[in-house]
This record gives C-alpha cells, sequence and structure tokens, in this order.
C-alpha cells in the first residue's frame, strides 16, 4: 500500500515518530510545508501527526479540510504529546478534534513524547512556567496534578517505538 506519513513538529517527538511510522511502513515521510505542495492522489493511505496543543492537535486544520477528496484512501491521524499512554485525559482530547463524520473516516492514535524545554520558543516555554507555576500555587492538589508538576517542571523523553504499533496494525487492515 503506498503510504505517505506527514508531519507538523515543534521539538522533534512528532517527527521522530513520523519517521518511525515511515520506515516501519515503508512510506513516504515528510514535513506538513513541503506536503502541502505535493499531488498526494497517488497514495493509498495517508497518515498525519501533529503534537498536541491544550487538548488540540497542531495543524490538524489542513488534514480536516481534505477528508473529503481522499474519501478512497485509508486516514490515519495521530497525536504526540507529554502525558503517559494511559491518561484518562487522551481520548476525549484526541475526539474533540473532530466531529462524527470526521471520526468515520478516520482512525486517531495517540503516541506520548515528552518536553524539550530547549527546542521550545520563548512564548511556549514562559506559557508552560506560568502553567506550572499556577498548578504549584493551587491549593489541595490531586495525586495527578502533584505528578504533572514533577513531568512538566523539566525537560523529559518518554517516547518509544513500541506506541507506533496500532498505528502499523490499523495500517495493515
Amino acid at each position: 500500500m503506498k503510504t505517505i506519513v506527514i508531519y507538523n513538529s515543534k521539538t522533534g517527538f512528532t517527527k521522530r515518530y513520523a519517521r518511525w511510522i515511515a520506515d516501519a511502513a515503508h512510506a513516504d515521510c515528510m514535513e506538513l510545508s513541503e506536503a502541502k505542495k505535493k499531488n498526494l492522489t497517488t497514495y493509498e493511505a495517508i497518515i498525519f501527526g501533529g503534537w498536541a496543543c491544550a487538548g488540540s492537535i497542531s495543524k490538524i486544520g489542513w488534514f480536516k479540510e481534505n477528508i473529503n477528496q481522499w474519501a478512497d484512501k485509508k486516514l490515519i491521524a495521530f497525536c504526540v504529546g507529554g502525558s503517559p499512554i494511559d491518561s484518562p485525559d487522551i481520548e476525549p482530547a484526541l475526539k474533540q478534534n473532530f466531529n462524527e463524520s470526521e471520526l468515520r473516516k478516520i482512525n486517531i492514535f495517540y503516541c506520548p513524547g515528552g518536553f524539550n524545554y530547549e527546542k521550545m520558543s520563548v512564548p511556549a516555554k514562559l506559557m508552560m512556567k506560568m502553567f506550572v507555576k499556577m498548578l504549584k500555587a493551587k491549593k489541595d492538589k490531586t495525586e495527578a496534578e502533584q505528578e504533572m508538576i514533577k513531568m512538566i517542571s523539566k525537560s523529559y523523553d518518554i517516547s518509544d517505538k513500541k506506541y507506533i504499533e496500532p498505528i502499523l496494525q490499523c495500517l495493515k487492515m
């Protein structure tokens, strides 16, 4: 199956997953800016990856705008974020990016990545510092909030190739 993996990455985690998927699926792989210039009609499967930003998938609008013209293709979207794979917030956050009609046409997956403060823009770093400060100031923090403070206070990487397996399985179906 002729496949392309298109990604939008800010600090490298989504790019890493996109390349892992492309290598395993023997697919083409390119950044969104390059893919926008390409004719994708020859592909049988289109996989789009973006990073999580406050519950939204970055640049998912481009992918959604093209869903109807790709009706004859296998469509997969994946999101890379800083939460562990077992976080109960992931599934609702992923689904909120799509309406019911879109959800019937695509398969959605989550891959845990991490935070890389060294590669973040200054505004993104400031936003994260403010968020951490707000969480730390909160009275009666839940266990999950305390764990989140520990995780996002510094750079970390929880990405792993094993998280692409469900995407590869979906591609074969």
